[in-house]
């Protein structure tokens, strides 16, 4: 543990403290019957917030005579020992949540049960875990075997950790709890935002925003003011290349810069940096990513700039909205258009020559604003639930550190009703 000053009413306590807590090493596939089906969690099912996503979880045959060792119940903690990444030290740690006794835990992970609850409370150990990890002092106890990072675990049960008495604990567990909490809530709010889009979307585009008379063309049945068109009748490819070195003070776009599903750019890098010819762009054109099309990356510019010349840069003319485009460019029926004329194995790739020919739908120029604009709606809400969720991720990071090393009592924010 890194040198700080606690309170004085805090005790130092070791994880190898037989008479508070209790370790067991994973388990894998077994090899003697008989066997158990078992869900077994892993250290790819872990999340950065400390909570398990078992939305893939490994399904094995375990020898029962394990199972009663091994299996999770409510308030354990799992801990890697074993994977990690670049910029990530092995240590992560997970709480488990559940009651139903159907989980395992693999080979790759141990498990911390505590003994004495009336010391030492789960949800206050598992935070306190989640810092020892998030300030990187597990870095200090990891090796490297095979290219593998390894959790030197007894050193780790060696770890001597803070305990301020229960009172404390708790109120520290249920300040950043309730920070957590409110975070998960905004991004289950982003997750039925996203979704309402994608149902929009199948809609909107064919039906549009108002229920007027429908008409029955090639494509199927359309509302009756609409036109059925190709992409290259409302939209162009602008094939302006300049060399970085001549337009000094643009910013760059490349792919790794477009998220999948947005439509807005929010980030970009320096165009200084970069030293063969690019595709100019200017505001309202739309930068669609030709690489890998089902990745779905289009996004409309607010900005003048240079990009990759695996985007292709479209200009809507006098027919469509660019906004309006931009939307049309992530529908379900032009992505799968997109993929469908992709060529090459392991680095597909579709072409302007293949995308001007998507035919579909076209609405009034006063319906195509409508309905970007519903999309932008959605669009902007999501964008405030998105920076909502990164102020409360820094606000629980910061509260992280200070109240685990008690720099700050947590009975008086609770008292204050901490906002978040």
């Amino acid at each position: 543990m890194n040198e700080i000053n606690l309170p004085e009413h805090w005790e130092l306590i070791k994880l190898s403290n037989q008479d508070l807590f209790n370790f067991e090493s994973g388990i894998w596939k077994g090899k003697k019957e008989p066997f158990e089906e078992c869900a077994v969690v892993r250290n790819t099912n872990f999340t950065s917030d400390g909570y398990l996503d078992l939305t893939d979880v490994a399904v094995l045959p375990i020898e029962q005579r394990y199972l009663d060792k091994k299996k999770l119940k409510w308030g354990d903690i799992v801990i890697e020992r074993s994977g990690g990444g670049p910029k990530q030290p092995v240590g992560r740690v997970v709480f488990f949540n559940l009651n139903d006794g159907k989980y395992c835990f693999s080979n790759f992970t141990s498990r911390l049960r505590i003994i004495d609850r009336n010391t030492v409370l789960p949800f206050y150990l598992f935070f306190y875990l989640l810092y020892f990890h998030d300030s990187g002092q597990t870095r200090q106890l990891q090796q490297r075997t095979t290219g593998i990072r390894n959790l030197m675990f007894q050193d780790y049960k060696d770890t001597t950790i803070p305990l301020p008495p229960l009172p404390e604990q708790r109120a520290i567990a249920h300040i950043l709890q309730t920070i957590q909490e409110a975070k998960f809530t905004r991004q289950r709010e982003i997750a039925l935002e996203r979704e309402r889009k994608a149902a929009l979307m199948d809609f909107l585009f064919s039906h549009g925003t108002k229920d007027e008379p429908r008409k029955q063309t090639e494509i199927g049945e359309i509302p009756e003011s609409w036109e059925v068109v190709q992409l290259k009748e409302i939209a162009n490819l602008r094939r302006e290349n300049v060399q970085p070195k001549d337009s000094p003070g643009l910013n760059f776009v490349g792919l790794e810069h477009i998220d999948s599903g947005e439509s807005n750019l929010k980030r970009w890098g320096d165009a200084s940096e970069m030293k063969s010819a690019k595709t100019h762009f200017y505001p309202d054109d739309v930068l669609y990513g030709k690489l890998r099309s089902y990745l779905d990356k289009a996004v409309i510019a607010e900005m003048e700039g240079i990009c990759s010349t695996d985007i292709l840069v479209v200009t809507a003319n006098s027919k469509t909205v660019p906004r309006f485009l931009v939307y049309l460019l992530h529908c379900q029926a032009f992505v799968n258009h997109a993929v469908s004329t992709s060529t090459g194995i392991s680095h597909p790739r579709t072409s302007w020559n293949s995308l001007q020919k998507f035919t579909f739908a076209l609405p009034t120029l006063s319906e195509q604003r409508a309905i970007a604009n519903v999309f932008r709606a959605i669009d902007e809400k999501t964008a405030a639930l998105e920076k909502e969720v990164e102020h409360l991720d820094e606000l629980f990071h910061a509260m992280l550190e200070e109240l685990m090393t008690g720099q700050r009592s947590a009975v008086p924010l609770i008292d204050d009703e901490i906002n978040v």
